[in-house]
Formats: C-alpha cells, sequence, structure tokens
C-alpha cells in the first residue's frame, strides 16, 4: 500500500476522488492510499470464502450479511475508510453518517495476505478495526500455503484468542457468525506449490 502525494484531503474530497477515477483507496485522517494489486490466488480465495459464507448464512437462515470487497467500511473513531476482503453484518446494516454506501457495524471481517500488506494486516489495520465497537473476529488467510488464522474477540476488549488452522483436512470455525468453512474449499481453484 502506498500514500499518494496529495494534501490532506476532507472526507468529502476523498469520496469525489474516487468516483472520478473510479479507484478504491483506503483513506486515513486525510491521507489517502493506494490498494494493493490483487494476484490470482488472493482473488480466488476472496470469491470462495465470500461464496461459501453467503451458502452457510442463507442455508442456516440466519440473520447475518455478507459484503465483498466492492464496499467500504468506515471506522467513525479514527476517521478511516477501508475495503476489506470480506466482512459479515449482524441484524440492521449501519450506514456511515458521512457515506450512504460505507457500512460501520461488522462482526465478522476477513483478510486474505498479500506479501505486500500481510504485515499491516496483521498489525496497524487489526488495530484499526478493533475500534470498532461490533467488532469479534478477525480471519487471516494466506495465499500461498493452506493456513488460517482466526482471532476471536474475549470478555475483554483487549484479549483475543487466537486459532490457526493448517491443510486441507480441516474445518475453519468462525463462532462470531456460527458458521464452518472447510479448508479445501476456501483453497479450491488455488495454484500453491506445497514444496
Amino acid at each position: 500500500m502506498k500514500a499518494q502525494t496529495t494534501p490532506n484531503l476532507s472526507v468529502e474530497e476523498y469520496l469525489r476522488q474516487e468516483i472520478e477515477t473510479d479507484t478504491k483507496y483506503e483513506y486515513h485522517d486525510g491521507k489517502i492510499y493506494s490498494l494493493a494489486d490483487e494476484t490470482l490466488n488472493h482473488g480466488i480465495i476472496s470469491g470462495n470464502v465470500y461464496s461459501d459464507i453467503s451458502v452457510e448464512l442463507e442455508k442456516n437462515d440466519l440473520n447475518y450479511l455478507p459484503f465483498n470487497s466492492t464496499i467500504k467500511l468506515h471506522i467513525e473513531s479514527i476517521n478511516s475508510y477501508v475495503y476489506p476482503d470480506c466482512m459479515v453484518v449482524c441484524g440492521e446494516i449501519e450506514k456511515s453518517p458521512s457515506n450512504e454506501n460505507a457500512v460501520i457495524n461488522p462482526v465478522l471481517i476477513i483478510e486474505v495476505l498479500s506479501k505486500s500488506t500481510a504485515s499491516y494486516d496483521r498489525g496497524d489495520k487489526f488495530y484499526f478495526y478493533r475500534q470498532i465497537p461490533t467488532f469479534k473476529e478477525y480471519v487471516l488467510i494466506e495465499q500461498d500455503k493452506h493456513v488460517v488464522d482466526v482471532h476471536l474477540k474475549g470478555d475483554s476488549s483487549d484479549f483475543w484468542k487466537i486459532t490457526r488452522y493448517e491443510g486441507l483436512d480441516t474445518i475453519v470455525e468462525l463462532e462470531s457468525i456460527g458458521v464452518e468453512l472447510s479448508m479445501e474449499r476456501l483453497y479450491r481453484r488455488t495454484e500453491i506449490d506445497l514444496v
């Protein structure tokens, strides 16, 4: 992710720039950042996780709504806008007061890791997400090996339990939405070198 060499932008200027350039950017309190280019594996895994969650939620008739990376997330307390690879809202969608096309209340956020953004996704971005009051679970999916890390919020907002899932024969449990996902399905049609 690279910062654009522009002066600090207001939220309105940021939103207008996205529309005018037809380009998605992350926005962090005046600064905009271009999103990393996706690899084929990244795109396949993102699509797989979104479709599998959608199917499971519909099958179980649960009151959750999944979103893919086309929908913006507004983190109000730190004045940031980001595009998670997938997120799930419980119950009613709460829209950002400053942008009706951005949501503010996910319980689950999923990121597919890229080499260029993995440390950001594990560090600063996780910190940003933890500022969201409704946020309960964070899933990080490796795109070059069959590994998924699930961070689940404990009783205290400072305590997060981490569970690592490895191997295609494993089932990933997403406690915040009551769904289990097959690793084999998450990674279907990807090309991962098993050396």
